[in-house]
């Protein structure tokens, strides 16, 4: 059964450790536990533990392979520099994503990323379809979110704004208009 690749990509005003995103920093891991906590969700990138000395961009990440960036992010690569915020999982459905994304701690985070992130002007967040034997790369994800940067929402990359079947077919969320918070 097709599953839901979701990725993420948002720039830091500031590198981490930088007072001025520590609170979005500190809201990371508890975010990160909802969402495992959550239906639907299968799996996250993770780095292999016992990693902390080396910098995302060093780090093994198994399966999900070698840490990328699509084309927007310009800015560093050390942890003094580093101000990239990116997440890459695997969902049973896509109505799963929408419920966590604009839910608890992640939606009360995400109502102030005008705080903590670079107003983007490339997609923030792609969804596309994989078979129930793939995991997606961090390469796959960026490539996904610059291919929806360059074509608009399609089968290859999506939004929940415009969404994709596992079949290509555009389709709806279920209950999107009524969850729905503005601007999505």
């Amino acid at each position: 059964m097709p599953r839901v690749a979701f990725t993420t990509f948002a720039i830091l005003k500031k590198p981490y450790g930088h007072p001025e995103v520590q609170e979005f920093d500190d809201r990371t891991p508890p975010t990160f536990e909802q969402a495992e906590r959550s239906p639907g969700f299968i799996a996250r990138a993770k780095e292999d533990p016992g990693q902390s000395h080396l910098t995302n961009f060093e780090r093994d990440w198994g399966e999900w392979g070698r840490f990328d960036v699509p084309r927007f992010y310009t800015g560093g690569r050390t942890d003094e520099t580093d101000s990239r915020a990116s997440t890459l999982s695997l969902w049973t459905d896509l109505d799963s994503v929408f419920s966590f994304v604009y839910t608890g701690l992640h939606r009360s985070t995400l109502s102030k990323r005008h705080e903590w992130f670079l107003k983007p002007e490339w997609p923030s967040y792609a969804a596309w379809w994989v078979s129930d034997d793939t995991i997606p790369t961090w390469s796959d994800a960026c490539e996904r979110l610059e291919h929806l940067h360059d074509h608009g929402p399609s089968p290859v990359a999506f939004t929940f704004r415009r969404p994709f079947a596992a079949d290509g077919t555009p389709t709806r969320l279920s209950g999107m208009a009524e969850r729905r918070p503005a601007g999505v």
